[in-house]
């Protein structure tokens, strides 16, 4: 198996996509790509006194910036680390793509560049949250789409629930549909309507309408919503975890015999810590298109960088995409019917 990734995407490029790459190939037993300039990458590599053995340098020229068009990809800066990556896999070099860069550019060269699978109506960015219990649920879409129809919702419920089978091992994910309460009636025309079509997709376990505060509580497996509401509840998701955090400390260090207390219970608070590290975790996928696409945490490190390949081993593994498009076959053929 062999994965590219982009060499100069994140904010610790390329020092720590190399040294992710280094760990990937020696605990995976897989092939990396690595594209960038060629000449800074065997330079960082000496200096780094990492291996060669089981890594491949492409050469590229310059990088999508965050404020770049996203669309430039496609011409102006098809060159850049990041284009020369998806073409790499769209060319059949390789078995998946990661990059820690621009998540805007990213969708575009996973759509447009890795191609859809036949049938998708819109990619959606999965990412994994961490929930009561030490377990993780994804959402999508993540941002990637902020307008969406009922059509697409379900396919996001289908594809979303064969990557936590694939990826993350569980048998029969539980999907539910955010909103603003449990009741029948509640929501938007686009929660009734997507209602109606997950209620009769029996390819999923779908569970009804779940509200934002029991999701972290282990309600679902899969959060569906559009990705406009996804954005908004995984950012304040992520300000509440930072309140916690800090309230912690500040808790715990705030004098002698709180910092006693740390001690006696500093086990639980590291496991509490790593539950909601996003470097655990590494990536999210970008679901729908027709080859894997990854992207990474932009202040990825190497750790954060192995935990992308090891998903992307998974999910290449045990054939999530002809899973989903054999999904969305059918979906298609009882849509005609």
């Amino acid at each position: 198996m062999k994965i590219v990734i982009d060499g100069f995407g994140g904010d610790n490029s390329p020092d720590e996509v190399l040294k992710g790459a280094a760990l990937a190939v020696k605990e995976l037993g897989i092939e990396v790509a690595v594209t960038g300039d060629t000449d800074i990458l065997k330079k960082r590599m000496e200096e780094l006194k990492l291996s060669s053995d089981g890594i491949e340098l492409v050469h590229a020229e310059g990088v999508i910036q965050v404020e770049d068009n996203p669309r430039s990809i496609l011409k102006e800066k098809a060159n850049t680390s990041m284009g020369v990556a998806f073409k790499y896999l769209a060319d059949g070099n390789a078995d998946a793509v990661i990059s820690a860069g621009s998540t805007a550019a990213i969708v575009m060269g996973g759509t447009m560049i890795g191609k859809r699978i036949k049938g998708v109506k819109r990619t959606a960015l999965v990412p994994l949250m961490p929930a009561k219990g030490g377990v993780r649920y994804c959402v999508l879409d993540g941002g990637a789409n902020l307008e969406c129809r009922p059509e697409m919702l379900q396919q996001f419920a289908i594809m979303g629930s064969l990557f936590m089978q694939k990826t993350m091992g569980i048998k029969n994910p539980r999907v539910g549909l955010l909103n603003i309460g449990t009741e029948d009636e509640k929501g938007r025309e686009l929660e009734q309507e997507t209602m109606k079509l997950l209620r009769n997709t029996p390819s999923i376990n779908f569970v009804g309408f779940v509200e934002g505060r029991d999701v972290p509580l282990g309600a679902v497996d899969v959060l569906v919503t559009d990705g406009f509401t996804g954005n908004v509840y995984l950012k304040a998701c992520e300000g509440m975890g930072i309140l916690m955090k800090d309230a912690m400390k500040s808790m715990f260090f705030a004098n002698l015999k709180t910092k006693l207390g740390a001690l006696m219970v500093k086990k639980q608070i590291k496991e509490f810590s790593a539950q909601m590290d996003y470097k655990t975790i590494g990536g999210s996928p970008l679901l729908g298109t027709a080859k894997p696409v990854f992207k990474a945490h932009g202040s990825s490190d190497a750790i954060a960088f192995l935990g992308a390949f090891k998903q992307a081993k998974r999910f290449v593994e045990n054939n999530a995409i002809e899973e989903m498009a054999a999904a969305i076959a059918q979906l298609s053929d009882k849509e005609e019917a």
